[in-house]
């Protein structure tokens, strides 16, 4: 006989809406690496493996100002579906130089690669209340950083990464933390009067969810941007796999988390052959005690001061590094910047390394992203030798 007058108690929300399978992955794939360097790294922040012959699927393509532009998606081991846009100039059957476009954290996971990409379907520029356009506005001068980078002569894959776009996690219904932590927020825009909408309500509440990924993470053994650097790893695969694109020149370059992720990608894979990490680059110890709250878990990943200062990951690629410093940059002390600009120089061997200083905040303005092309093109030119010397772009604007 069935009881029906016992009040059961309230399921409890998932906190890995989307992901509850990326337990059981993670504890059977770990990620091979060719070198004891590479190998050191990954196992400090726990790469899961990416799945061997992955495939992916193009959904539509058009042409327009002077590019064409893919839709693509592929399927990992763990989570949604990865969508992702591939960019390349039209009229060009290549082998061309490849960029793999990595986004910032931005504060906005509701979105992820299409704040990089110029899309018919998305308003004008200059509406606002978009987050993509609003992202590209605020942070990147106005330009769709991807779509341009292939209007400059080079193929570019601009994907979603763990956590942002179609890589987010559900929370719907929100977990009880993090419900608990954006109740603030919600009673702030109840008294202004304001009715939020999906992606900012979303954004609110990732936001307070990107703690609770990082205790799951911590769990399983590994760390938000060792997940992250998984994602990576996986579309620099499905990049060099791409028609049109020459596998022994690619390279890959971000702003802010996107310049941290470019930096852990370059030190996991010998494929990247040449790298910019612009408003991404400071010693540890110049984030204590005032700077930690200023930045994500991209940064903060558990044992990974152990292998040494976050300067001391580019000693551990051959790529050749652009670092572009912002001295206005609120996020990051000058010291600090300064500090890691003497050490990477001293520290790199020559022709590996440049580093420019830049009078401006935390942005990737246009001046920066024409530095950076410039950069690519020469390092990505055919037949130049990775570890050959290249011209001198250090910049001082202080």
């Amino acid at each position: 006989m069935t009881r029906t007058d016992v009040a059961m108690p309230p399921t409890r929300p998932t906190a890995l809406g989307g992901y509850e399978d990326w337990p059981v992955y993670m504890a059977a794939h770990r990620h091979e690496a060719d070198s004891p360097e590479r190998r050191q790294l990954a196992d400090v922040l726990g790469v899961p493996a990416v799945p061997s012959n992955l495939a992916y699927t193009t959904h539509r393509e058009t042409e327009h100002d002077g590019v064409i532009t893919s839709s693509l998606s592929w399927q990992l081991g763990f989570g949604p579906r990865t969508a992702a846009w591939f960019v390349r100039p039209a009229g060009v059957t290549g082998p061309l130089p490849a960029v793999l476009a990595l986004h910032c954290h931005g504060g906005l996971k509701f979105c992820g690669a299409e704040r990089l990409v110029a899309l018919q379907d998305q308003p004008a520029d200059h509406d606002a209340g978009v987050p993509p356009l609003e992202i590209r506005a605020s942070l990147y001068g106005g330009r769709a950083l991807a779509t341009w980078l292939a209007q400059q002569g080079f193929a570019v894959l601009a994907h979603d990464t763990f956590m942002w776009g179609s890589r987010r996690f559900g929370l719907d219904p929100l977990p009880r933390r993090t419900a608990n932590a954006i109740d603030g927020q919600q009673a702030l825009w109840r008294e202004a009067g304001v009715e939020p909408s999906t992606q900012q309500r979303y954004d609110a509440a990732a936001a307070a969810h990107e703690e609770t990924v990082a205790k799951a993470a911590t769990l399983m053994g590994t760390t938000v941007a060792g997940t992250v650097a998984h994602d990576d790893l996986a579309a620099l695969g499905v990049l060099a796999s791409l028609p049109g694109v020459d596998q022994d020149r690619i390279a890959c370059l971000g702003f802010s988390g996107g310049g941290g992720r470019a930096l852990l990608l370059a030190a996991l894979s010998p494929v990247i052959r040449s790298y910019v990490v612009t408003c991404m680059m400071t010693t540890f110890a110049s984030l204590l005690p005032a700077y930690l709250d200023a930045h994500s878990w991209l940064l903060h990943s558990p044992g990974l001061a152990r292998l040494g200062e976050w300067p001391d990951l580019a000693t551990r690629s051959t790529a050749r590094a652009l670092v572009q410093y912002a001295l206005d940059d609120p996020l990051f002390p000058e010291q600090g910047m300064r500090d890691a600009h003497a050490y990477l120089a001293g520290h790199l061997p020559p022709g590996l390394y440049g580093g420019s200083f830049w009078r401006e905040p935390h942005v990737f303005s246009r001046a920066m992203q024409e530095e950076a092309a410039a950069f690519l093109a020469a390092a990505l030119r055919p037949g130049h030798r990775i570890n050959s010397p290249v011209p001198d772009r250090t910049r001082t604007d202080s």
